[in-house]
């Protein structure tokens, strides 16, 4: 990673840990000893309101104190969230990552994009068959992680096992290993 501030926008819905997500991958940076920032934006604050969370990622210091409008990587963790607030601020260069079982050109179409690098996992059938519940903040994180290399896959485990204690922690950092493994850039 170069002396650019690494940028991640957080799509998903009160209750489904966006914002967690968000906080383990600046924590799995600043394990990294890079500097960070992570904050949510919240709207009515109640479970199933869409809600985004922003991470920052940087080797050197972090002066800017703003939302952030064109990420580097976008995460969507609810496929039913697709639409004008995700594809806002997507430029050329940014990645987009989404918890889904639709094809990248379904996902493009719906979004009104073309030629965005786009990474799929059904992070919602993993979190069923690993945790025994559709919460898909961890597998997401393995994805993030596959597809940007923007902290070390051991740091993103290390943290969630740290935030999830004993069989929980094991079982989600499984999750992230698996989400690793079968996201799929299309």
């Amino acid at each position: 990673m170069t002396h650019k501030i690494f940028e991640v926008r957080f799509h998903g819905r009160g209750g489904q840990g966006a914002w967690t997500a968000s906080l383990l991958l600046a924590q799995a940076g600043l394990n990294e000893e890079k500097n960070i920032q992570s904050f949510p934006a919240f709207g009515p604050e109640r479970a199933g309101a869409p809600i985004t969370a922003f991470t920052r990622i940087s080797e050197s210091k972090i002066q800017i104190h703003s939302s952030i409008y064109e990420p580097d990587v976008v995460v969507v963790l609810d496929p039913t969230l697709l639409g004008p607030a995700v594809a806002e601020g997507i430029q050329e260069k940014t990645k987009l990552i989404v918890n889904t079982d639709k094809s990248v050109n379904e996902i493009l179409d719906v979004l009104g994009l073309k030629d965005i690098e786009t990474w799929t996992v059904d992070a919602t059938t993993l979190a069923i068959n690993m945790l025994g519940r559709p919460i898909t903040n961890t597998a997401m994180l393995g994805s993030v992680v596959k597809a940007t290399d923007v902290v070390k896959l051991d740091s993103i485990t290390q943290v969630v096992k740290e935030r999830f204690e004993g069989k929980i922690g094991e079982l989600n950092a499984e999750l992230v290993k698996k989400a690793y493994e079968e996201v799929k850039q299309g």
